[in-house]
């Protein structure tokens, strides 16, 4: 099986990594615009040969890894050259721009729009990591515009590398991920501005910060290269989130401002709820971990 993986950062050198794992066939070849990335995936073994977008016509796979801005340009690039019988599929976290510029290819039905919940805040090839994906959600999108016999290689492949899978309109999908990712990361992003503009000492950030600020602040680590066009192409549903967020920013300000410590606790005591929400996440996972390994 030849996979040709484009962008060897975190989640295309994970995806290149788990594929090995899974697949004793498999051959990886790493398209890339940076050639450091490149010949820093080479040294770490999980691809096998450089390659350009005119080589994917010997493609049996090709993953999207890339910017979601750059992926709008380069999948009808993509789905020119590939074969007929030639999956594609991607990783970017909005869909409807995406979706959308390719609906009337006439390769439409060799293109599987998906979103695999997974990462961290580091990126490049160094970040990546075997088992990334196990146990996370890939959400698909518009399953029905692929050709049947490209939605089994695809299941095959992610089941293989330990996915759930989880279909969702791209409309539905950009609403959702404003809510449970993109406004994490604006949050964690300007929590940090905070910090760094009114605490300039460094050590003294250093020396006081504590595994919440740590935990919270995490994903101001994330490159802006990847989420400057994620809210760019999301901007109407990350707008949204923003006002609500807002809203119960300075709604929590004016309790305190009135000292109304009752109804503090009383917003902290309700969304102590989130808890129950998580756990019960947790444990439907490790139910499916313990199924699995029967």
């Amino acid at each position: 099986m030849k996979v040709f993986i484009i962008g060897t950062g975190l989640i295309g050198g994970s995806f290149a990594n788990d594929l090995r794992s899974a697949f004793s066939d498999v051959e990886i070849y790493g398209v890339d615009e940076k050639e450091h990335h490149l010949e820093e995936a080479l040294v770490e073994g999980f691809i096998d040969h450089k390659a350009e977008l005119s080589d994917l016509k010997v493609a049996d796979v090709v993953y999207l890894a890339i910017p979601v801005d750059a992926s709008i340009k380069v999948l009808p690039k993509v789905l020119d050259i590939v074969s007929d019988d030639c999956l594609v599929t991607d990783a970017g976290s909005t869909k409807e721009q995406l979706c959308n510029s390719i609906a009337d290819h006439p390769k439409r039905r060799n293109y599987l729009a998906g979103h695999p919940i997974a990462g961290t805040e580091f990126s490049g090839p160094s970040a990546a990591i075997h088992g990334l994906f196990k146990y996370k959600t890939n959400i698909i999108c518009e399953v029905e515009k692929t050709a049947f016999q490209l939605q089994e290689k695809a299941l095959e492949i992610f089941h293989a590398l330990g996915m759930r899978i989880r279909y969702m309109d791209p409309a539905s999908h950009d609403r959702h991920i404003a809510y449970v990712s993109h406004l994490s990361h604006i949050s964690s992003f300007m929590l940090g501005k905070t910090v760094l503009e009114k605490e300039k000492n460094e050590r003294d950030i250093f020396d006081l910060a504590g595994s919440g600020f740590a935990s919270t602040v995490r994903l101001a680590k994330s490159s802006p290269e990847m989420w400057t066009p994620i809210f760019r192409q999301n901007k109407k549903n990350v707008m949204e989130t923003l006002d609500e967020y807002i809203s119960n920013l300075k709604h929590f300000r004016e309790l305190m401002e009135a000292d109304k410590f009752d109804e503090v606790y009383s917003e902290m005591d309700k969304t102590n709820h989130i808890k129950d929400v998580l756990n019960g996440i947790t444990k439907t996972e490790n139910l499916k971990i313990q199924e699995n390994g029967k």
